[in-house]
């Protein structure tokens, strides 16, 4: 179990700086503004998602994986 929450944690620093950078690059690019809107919040949807993946495979008594199929 510790285990598994040491994965969890791993994964979601790994998730929220993957997001973060990825959301300054959309900043840095400089879109118009209705695209702009659109990108930041596709990639906030994304990162929840697979949060909510790993939070729900933890449940499941395993070690978090990623398995979106």
């Amino acid at each position: 179990m510790i285990a598994s929450l040491v994965y969890l944690v791993i994964y979601i620093v790994v998730i929220g700086l993957v997001c973060m950078l990825l959301l300054y690059l959309i900043d840095t690019v400089g879109l118009p503004e209705p695209f702009h809107r659109v990108a930041r919040i596709a990639i906030l949807v994304v990162g929840v998602l697979i949060v909510i993946l790993l939070l729900l495979s933890l449940v499941d008594g395993g070690v978090p994986r990623l398995k979106l199929g």
